[in-house]
């Protein structure tokens, strides 16, 4: 397994980002700021990541794929193949976005058709698209299961893996984003076991937060830093450590280096009780 995190250093220097990152104990990281046309800034930041022994694990590229206005849609599916030639170009790991809505206000928020199959279909064939185009050598295309849009579930996406058929597009697996109802918040466990279960082969990255359930009548679940809600880290853990290969573990969404490091405290301190490393 491997941590990463952002690092709070006022730098763009690559060499100078990726000591940092192994001096607060990460070994993977976020892609650097960079675009695909930086070729030599792109070969600084490889060179410089692989010296310190740290992963790029993801390259983000947020947005709106299935936008019902046909330019944004396009805009953003130009997007994911710019960023994906950009990770697969500077070494790292993946590209990851989620599919995004039909809500023609957002690019995250529920929309009736997001589950249909009419949906489904729209998702496999935008990501054999950008695969397709981008053809990657090293990086994998990614999505993140959401709440309210397919992959929903490990059988969504397990089933969007065996629709979509490219050895390029793989898992990035962030359990927090599914876990939506008191069945899932009390068996949470049991949902993260099954995720491994079911997509542990493709697995190319994760995500670590964690989820609390507010105490109202009606059902409001929140993330949260690790270690303040209830997320199982010792049965993610224990599964995220049986995969082959150093599979990054990336906190995010949090406000300063001191949440990090209090994160990073608590997700390593459940890793050593568990007799396991990073």
């Amino acid at each position: 397994m491997r941590l990463g995190a952002p690092v709070f250093i006022n730098t763009d220097d690559p060499l100078e980002l990726a000591k940092a990152h192994k001096a607060e104990g990460y070994r993977a990281a976020y892609c650097p700021k960079v675009t695909l046309k930086e070729t030599e800034r792109i070969r600084e930041i490889e060179t410089a990541f692989s010296a310190e022994g740290v992963v790029i694990a993801e390259v983000g590229a947020w947005g709106n794929m299935i936008a019902p206005d046909l330019q944004k849609r396009q805009a953003q599916i130009d997007t994911v193949c710019e960023r994906l030639a950009l990770a697969d170009e500077v070494g790292a790991l993946g590209c990851v976005d989620y599919a995004g809505t039909y809500d023609p206000d957002s690019s995250i928020n529920p929309h009736p058709k997001n589950l249909s199959d009419e949906c489904f279909e729209l998702i496999v064939d935008t990501i054999r698209h950008i695969v397709d185009s981008v053809k990657p050598k090293r990086a994998q295309f990614m999505l993140e299961m959401m709440p309210c849009v397919h992959p929903h579930s490990p059988d969504s996406y397990a089933a969007l893996l065996d629709a979509v058929d490219r050895r390029a597009f793989g898992v990035h697996l962030d359990p927090v984003n599914i876990i939506t109802s008191p069945e899932r918040y009390f068996n949470n466990g049991g949902v993260i076991k099954e995720c491994f279960d079911k997509l542990g082969h493709a697995i190319v990255s994760c995500h670590g937060k964690d989820v609390i359930m507010l105490p109202t009548y009606m059902v409001e679940i929140q993330e949260c830093r690790p270690g303040t809600g209830t997320l199982d880290y010792r049965t993610f853990l224990t599964e995220l450590n049986r995969l082959p290969g150093d599979v990054p573990l990336m906190m995010e969404h949090l406000p300063n280096k001191e949440e990090y490091d209090l994160a990073k405290g608590y997700i390593t301190g459940v890793a050593s009780e568990l007799g396991l490393s990073f």
